[in-house]
Formats: structure tokens, C-alpha cells, sequence
């Protein structure tokens, strides 16, 4: 089970990300909206050695379509261990819907409580 948190109303989960021997424990948006895996700053991803391997077409919130440079890294949770596609864009680290499949996580976000919990489904 992971615990996240809230940070003035925006749901935050905490995950590893790794390439190589840099690694990195940034708090990501939990983003429901998001149908990836992660997406990091140009920073982070500079930090993480992450090299892109190509451009993908993204439509955000406001409609419109954006494109986004993509790479691969690893992503752990819990000891589990898994190969991720991360978009790296000017935007917050989001987490989205297909990271929390490929770690079999049901998640959940009590707004009135301001709770975020991970919990695997078997």
C-alpha cells in the first residue's frame, strides 16, 4: 500500500524512476486524466539520463494537441519493478492511468479527507 498526499487540493504520489545508476523519488501529480505512464520536467530527465526516442502526439486539458518528446525508463513501487515510457514536457510530473496498470494499483482520493491511497489488486 502507498500513501500519498495533498498538497493545496492536488492529489501527489511519490515514485521512483530510474536509468542506469541515476535515480530520482519525485512526487508526482496523480493525473486520472493522463492515459500514460509518467511524465518529468526536461530537468528531472536530464538528471535521470533519459534519452528520448521519439515524439509523440499529446492532446491536453484545453483541446489542444502538443508534441511531446517520449523515453524509456524504469519505475519502482513497493519492490515491484517496471519498464515505463515517460513523456518529458515543460508541464508538472504527472502519474496517469497506465502507470497505475502496468503496478496493478486501485487507486484512491478522498477529496473531503485529503487522502491518497495506492492499494495492489490480485
Amino acid at each position: 500500500m502507498v500513501q500519498g498526499l495533498f498538497v493545496d487540493n492536488v492529489p501527489f504520489i511519490k515514485v521512483t524512476v530510474a536509468l542506469g545508476a541515476a535515480v530520482q523519488t519525485p512526487l508526482f501529480i496523480l493525473d486520472t486524466g493522463f492515459t500514460g505512464d509518467l511524465q518529468v520536467t526536461p530537468k528531472i530527465a536530464v538528471e535521470l539520463g533519459l534519452k528520448p526516442i521519439g515524439v509523440t502526439a499529446l492532446r491536453i486539458a484545453n483541446g489542444q494537441t502538443v508534441q511531446v518528446q517520449t523515453a524509456l525508463a524504469f519505475a519502482a513501487m513497493e519492490g515491484a519493478v517496471n519498464y515505463i515510457q515517460v513523456l518529458i514536457s515543460d508541464g508538472s510530473p504527472l502519474a496517469g492511468i497506465n502507470f497505475l496498470t502496468k503496478f496493478s494499483y486501485k487507486a484512491t482520493v478522498n477529496c473531503k479527507y485529503k487522502t491518497v491511497l495506492l492499494e495492489k489488486v490480485f
